[in-house]
């Protein structure tokens, strides 16, 4: 079994633990805001940010100067005393740093190649801060670590296969304690690329509503240290697929959905019925509402509560799969109510296979949690957390 010492995270929620975890219970986001300057053709759009300053990086890590690795180092701070415990008890090169993104640094590379075109010098951007790379190299190199790092990109489900990760990198013997999780920053390419596809919402996300039209992008970071010391916190099963049937469409039969949730019950050693709450990709796209919806009344039927989370957060995408699984292991750890679907500006989509949505907040009666993320390229990922004791 492999455990969970430590959660930190920031999104549009808030900047710490007990911050985030209040608001999930009210239901609030204060960083989701309408922003403009981010799309092309509208004046602002509906964004989510983490609000305030962030932990500034000095100049001896300038080539990892990104607002992306300060949303790495305001996660890192709520958990730096369980991972300098860690690195003390196995040394530093036993400690495994994995993570997943989608825009590293790009924003800094939008501003860059913008200030030039526009002939302003720009004299601080180096290549290395939007390499995909860069995360899990600067957070090794800010901890001093020898172990392995590296970073996963598979789109939506990157920071869920950056847990799975490292979960094998303990398994395998290669490392005892993994830092995992990932991070990704609003930028102009995924907001623009989204619009482009007709995916993108103007307003507010709304998951499995009758009117939903696309997503709501949110920046974030998140990171789990796991460990094989019993903690109060389990990962209990993993489970992930590519089924490659489209480039940004699901199958439309959910068959690589289905293989990873079967896998990771399987593993697990679990029937449909143990769980107690599942957190939904739930994008608010018209097509990933239907498919997900099909697949878990398929595997579930109606009897196990589900939601999104994403008009909270919005989609952050690289970082999506680590912070909706650290939200459920805030539920876990501290018996916070299951959140409901907000159906407040639009109704649940009768046209949807029924399966359980949340219409009102409920508490958890099993403590065990399902967090799915289905990427791009029919890049699957599913994760089973629960409690131990």
């Amino acid at each position: 079994m492999i455990y969970i010492s430590a959660v930190g995270m920031v999104n549009a929620l808030g900047r710490s633990n007990a911050e985030i975890a209040a608001n999930l219970t009210r239901g609030v986001a204060p960083g989701m805001q309408r922003r403009e300057g981010w799309l092309y053709d509208a004046p602002d759009a509906m964004l989510g940010s983490v609000e305030g300053d962030l932990p500034a990086i000095p100049d001896s890590f300038s080539a990892h100067r990104t607002r992306n690795n300060q949303l790495l180092l305001a996660a890192l701070a709520q958990i730096q005393p369980t991972v300098d415990e860690a690195i003390a008890r196995v040394g530093r090169d036993r400690v495994a740093v994995v993570l997943g993104t989608s825009t590293s640094g790009l924003d800094e590379g939008d501003q860059h190649v913008n200030r030039a075109l526009n002939g302003h010098p720009s004299t601080d951007w180096q290549y290395a801060q939007q390499e995909l790379g860069d995360p899990s190299r600067f957070l090794s190199h800010w901890l001093a670590l020898d172990g392995p790092a590296y970073t996963l990109s598979t789109a939506c489900s990157s920071s869920a296969r950056a847990i799975i990760s490292g979960r094998r990198l303990i398994e395998a013997g290669l490392a005892d304690v993994a830092i995992v999780g990932g991070a990704d920053t609003l930028s102009r390419m995924p907001v623009n690329g989204f619009h482009s596809l007709e995916s993108f919402s103007p307003s507010l996300c709304q998951p499995f509503a009758q009117d939903r039209c696309g997503i709501t992008i949110g920046e974030g970071a998140a990171l789990m240290v796991l460990t094989r010391e019993p903690q109060p916190l389990a990962l209990l099963g993993i489970g992930e697929s590519s089924d490659a049937y489209h480039i940004s469409a699901p199958h439309p039969q959910g068959e690589g959905a289905i293989r990873a949730i079967e896998q990771a019950l399987r593993e697990a050693g679990m029937t449909p019925a143990d769980v107690g709450y599942i957190n939904l990709h739930g994008t608010a796209t018209p097509l990933n509402d239907q498919i997900e919806s099909q697949v878990v009344n398929q595997l579930f039927g109606e009897a196990i509560p589900c939601s999104s989370t994403k008009h909270l957060t919005g989609h952050t995408l690289g970082a999506a799969g680590i912070t909706e699984a650290a939200l459920c292991a805030l539920i876990l750890q501290h018996d916070l109510p299951l959140p409901p679907q907000d159906f407040s500006r639009s109704p649940l989509d009768p046209a949807l296979p029924p399966c359980g949505v949340l219409m009102t907040a409920q508490p958890l009666m099993r403590p065990v949690i399902l967090s799915n993320s289905f990427a791009f390229g029919g890049n699957n990922a599913s994760i089973l957390l629960g409690r131990t004791a």
